[in-house]
């Protein structure tokens, strides 16, 4: 690789930066509408910064939930994540936004999140949100 096009391989934004940037939840047709069932999806890696310190902040988020006529694309879910990493935002806020995102996205029968933060000065924080009403 010549020193030009190394230089304008690590221009920024990177093209994964782009990517995150540019994110958004994608959806596609639930391919059994007629079956009640429920996906559960996991993001082990979820970070944000403290909106008061700036230190960061890790959890692993879990999604349950039961698809009515979208189902989550995981990459794009993925990308959407990873766009939390640098923003100063609270864990309430966050875990509500992102459930307000999913929401809108794919409107499922009932949803379950879960974001489990790790440890920070001695403190940990498990925080819950549901919508919509199980189904069996």
């Amino acid at each position: 690789m010549s020193t030009a096009n190394l230089h304008d391989a690590t221009n920024k934004p990177l093209y994964g930066e782009r990517l995150i940037e540019e994110s958004k939840i994608i959806c596609f047709e639930n391919p059994n509408k007629k079956r009640i069932y429920e996906i559960s999806i996991e993001l082990p890696e979820f970070t944000c910064k403290c909106p008061f310190s700036g230190y960061p902040d890790f959890a692993k988020l879990n999604i349950f939930y039961q698809p009515k006529m979208k189902v989550y694309e995981l990459k794009s879910l993925k990308l959407y994540i990873n766009n939390f990493r640098d923003l100063k935002i609270s864990h309430e806020e966050v875990v509500n936004r992102i459930m307000d995102d999913l929401l809108n996205a794919a409107a499922p029968h009932w949803i379950h999140l879960n974001a489990d933060f790790n440890p920070r000065g001695n403190v940990s924080m498990k925080l819950d949100i549901y919508s919509g009403q199980k189904r069996n």
